[in-house]
């Protein structure tokens, strides 16, 4: 799966437990009619992908649905999904892939077809 949009935020990397596991979260701006924040986690060496952007870059996200299930200790069964992001490039403007068509030169730097002699204006049809 995929998410598009615009970089809100870019969190710090951090170290959470006692064996090293690092997160980082992105929140990323959908850009529909009615724009959604998401908050997008990446994990261990992927937090190093991160580096290179920064809010307001528009990014496209490859990401996997994670769920999970816990057990309180009063034997309480809940369960929480997360949005974990495995790939992330920049997404570059339209002008900058070649949509645009070249720019049209001034009129004057064609020259005018009114030079035509006498007899090519009277009979200028092949027939």
């Amino acid at each position: 799966m995929e998410v598009q949009g615009k970089i809100k935020l870019v969190g710090n990397t951090e170290t959470v437990g006692n064996n090293g596991f690092r997160k980082r979260d992105i929140v990323v701006t959908t850009e529909e009619q009615y724009p959604q924040h998401i908050s997008i986690q990446f994990v261990q060496d992927k937090c190093d992908l991160l580096n290179a952007y920064q809010p307001g870059q528009d990014v496209k996200i490859s990401i996997n649905l994670r769920g999970r299930e816990w057990v309180s200790p009063q034997g309480e069964t809940k369960y929480f999904n997360s949005i974990q992001g495995w790939r992330i490039e920049a997404l570059q403007p339209a002008a900058a892939q070649g949509s645009v068509p070249p720019p049209v030169p001034p009129a004057d730097a064609f020259e005018p077809a009114t030079n035509f002699s006498d007899d090519q204006k009277e009979d200028d049809l092949p027939f």
